[in-house]
């Protein structure tokens, strides 16, 4: 799983979509939140860029005999993970697309 996801998701469970905190949370709570949904969105979508160029880059020092197999592999796997969460995320707010679009007015 993508690190920064993990910790989005407690940032994410006290903030409505528009980023205003609810009723419920505390000052302190809603400092510690960020700006909102889209705010820990672009987190997550930095952190996978950064994860996949991180194993590019140890890939090539692979190739060019700088890095050990198992970095490579390593590296490779925890790009494959971030890559299925990516779809995953993207397929989840493709669905939620749909839905919307099927309600009634």
């Amino acid at each position: 799983m993508i690190p920064a996801l993990g910790n989005a998701l407690p940032r994410l469970d006290t903030l409505r979509l528009d980023g205003i905190s609810s009723p419920t949370t505390s000052a302190a709570s809603t400092a510690s939140a960020g700006q909102g949904f889209a705010t820990a969105m672009a987190d997550i979508a930095r952190e996978a860029a950064q994860t996949m160029k991180s194993a590019e880059a140890t890939s090539i020092q692979g190739v060019n005999g700088q890095a050990s197999t198992q970095a490579v592999v390593d590296a490779v796997m925890g790009a494959e993970r971030t890559l299925q969460t990516a779809v995953a995320l993207r397929d989840k707010v493709v669905s939620a697309y749909l839905e919307l679009s099927r309600m009634s007015i």
